[in-house]
């Protein structure tokens, strides 16, 4: 096959010392879905930057299509051939897809932008690639799959003939990654070239014809996906033998810790973003939460852990209401919390990795001497967690914005769980990282799960929520659609057409499962 990309013996040294990508190699043949995989941290987003013009690399050469790139800026990426699909969509959700589609390179007639022609060249290039969607749809009325179709035909548009898709099924349904793999497929018998950026290694299996796997800063190997099984995948990526299977011990379900009843919020314009959710939470279990993304569980998590008030309804934490106390009052009380965003709330970027993993308890006995911290208790804890939590940093004093995103969520994670609080909320914990620092994280849930915490799981990967949970909890339109007191009675293909509204259980049915006393808000 003909190669479209080499990227040959790329260095990335940051100020700082770190170095990022150490004479890293990558050739991409044209018509292929190529994969790229490897631990947090062992350079992939930081090469696939550099591809796409983010960063400058310290050495090494680009060649496209046998021409070599100087790529300065995303800009001239996508004039050369790429395009990049982010794992969070850059859509402007007050728009329509064509204008979306369109953004930046709008047709102009008589100094006023062309309506008509931005609709009618959207509409071609949603039927020459046949993705069924419809271009006169606000962005914000749009499902998360119909979103994702939307920035790839953004790229299409500006004539991408190489996509860099970033975790693309990170947030989507086995419904909708299904639909996704089939235009993936068809793209690339049209002669588009993919980048696969994920760590699910049962879709890299499925979908992709090489694979390219980088360890600490290098390229380990290219290989042809159909000659490696999933545990060598896994193997070569942390350079040993590896057992990823799950061991789960039977739960000793308790007493109830959090109680949800009635709860409802409104956002500024009176539209209901949930209704009338109430269930129980109770030692020695996990109650995972699914549901495509958008479908209250923002809220739902917003609401519990003092982030926001809710407009109805109450929430009791060890049979103390908590709408009205401080996000400190809450954590005092005994709930530990893993934000889905690590970026904004759940570590400060600017201050170091021992600051960030000592944050919430810095004024406790062990840790301060009156209005004076405690410097070598400080020490040996941070040091202890980077070492339990295997956090790749070279000392604790460096800002964690140097850190690898997987990193980072390391260092979330580790405070979170040392926080000892009983009632843990775990807002996607393992949202991309990798396989192997995800069954870590596992472990941790389970080993508190086994110790009496009564963990809430939200996670938009549905192999982790049904290996993990004891009882399961589907949200759709921001109500509660289904309730399973086990998720071994249901498949990740059904769970789908419950997260897509197209099957749901009754009032009735829901009540009884969950056990939970009749009480309706009159909002």
């Amino acid at each position: 096959m003909t190669e479209i990309l080499r990227m040959q013996k790329i260095v990335k040294i940051y100020p700082n010392g770190v170095i990022a990508n150490n004479s890293v190699d990558l050739s991409v043949n044209a018509g292929e879905i190529h994969a790229l995989m490897g631990e947090n941290g062992a350079g992939k987003t930081t090469l696939m930057k550099i591809l796409f013009g983010i960063e400058a690399p310290s050495e090494g050469q680009i060649f496209f299509n046998d021409l070599e790139l100087h790529v300065k800026s995303p800009l001239d990426a996508i004039q050369t051939g790429l395009g990049m699909v982010h794992q969070h969509f850059m859509l402007v959700d007050s728009m329509t897809v064509a204008e979306n589609i369109a953004l930046g390179m709008e047709p102009v007639k008589g100094g006023f932008l062309d309506y008509k022609r931005i609709t009618s060249e959207a509409e071609a290039i949603i039927k020459k690639y046949n993705f069924a969607i419809n271009p006169l749809s606000r962005i914000r009325d749009l499902p998360i799959g119909a979103r994702q179709k939307v920035e790839i035909l953004k790229a299409l548009f500006r004539k991408a003939k190489l996509l860099i898709l970033d975790e693309p099924t990170a947030v989507l349904t086995p419904q909708e990654t299904e639909e996704l793999f089939q235009q993936l497929k068809m793209l690339k018998e049209q002669g588009h070239t993919i980048i696969f950026i994920s760590h699910k290694i049962n879709e890299i299996k499925e979908i992709c014809d090489r694979i390219t796997i980088m360890r600490n800063a290098k390229t380990v190997g290219v290989y042809d996906v159909a000659k490696l099984s999933k545990q060598e995948i896994s193997n070569l990526m942390v350079g040993k033998d590896m057992d990823w299977s799950i061991q789960k011990n039977p739960a000793n379900i308790g007493d109830t810790v959090l109680a949800v009843r009635s709860l409802g919020v409104v956002d500024e314009a009176n539209r209901r973003l949930l209704q009338d959710i109430q269930f129980n939470l109770r030692t020695g279990e996990i109650l995972g939460i699914v549901g495509v993304e958008g479908n209250g569980q923002r809220e739902l998590v917003e609401s519990i852990t003092g982030l926001r008030k809710p407009d109805t309804g109450k929430v009791e934490l060890f049979g103390k209401e908590i709408a009205s106390l401080t996000i400190k009052q809450i954590r005092d009380a005994g709930m530990a919390h893993i934000p889905q965003d690590r970026m904004t709330k759940g570590v400060a970027l600017s201050s170091s990795v021992r600051e960030n993993l000592i944050s919430i308890e810095f004024s406790g006995d062990k840790l301060s001497h009156g209005p004076f911290l405690n410097i070598k208790e400080i020490d040996t804890r941070s040091e202890n967690l980077i070492r339990d939590y295997q956090i790749k940093v070279d000392t604790p004093e460096v800002p964690v914005r140097m850190l690898s995103g997987g990193n980072i969520q390391k260092v979330v994670v580790a405070r979170e769980f040392s926080s000892k609080g009983k009632c843990i909320i775990a807002d996607q914990p393992t949202r991309g990282i990798d396989v192997g620092a995800a069954q870590f994280i596992h472990k941790k849930l389970l080993q508190l799960r086994d110790d009496g915490a009564a963990i809430l799981l939200i996670s938009a990967d549905l192999s982790e929520v049904m290996d993990l949970s004891d009882t399961l909890l589907v949200m759709y339109g921001g109500r509660i659609a289904a309730y399973f007191q086990s998720a071994a009675e249901i498949t990740e293909e059904e769970l789908g057409l419950y997260m897509l509204g197209i099957k749901q259980q009754s009032e009735e049915e829901l009540l009884l499962a969950m056990k939970v006393p009749v009480q309706r808000s009159l909002a």
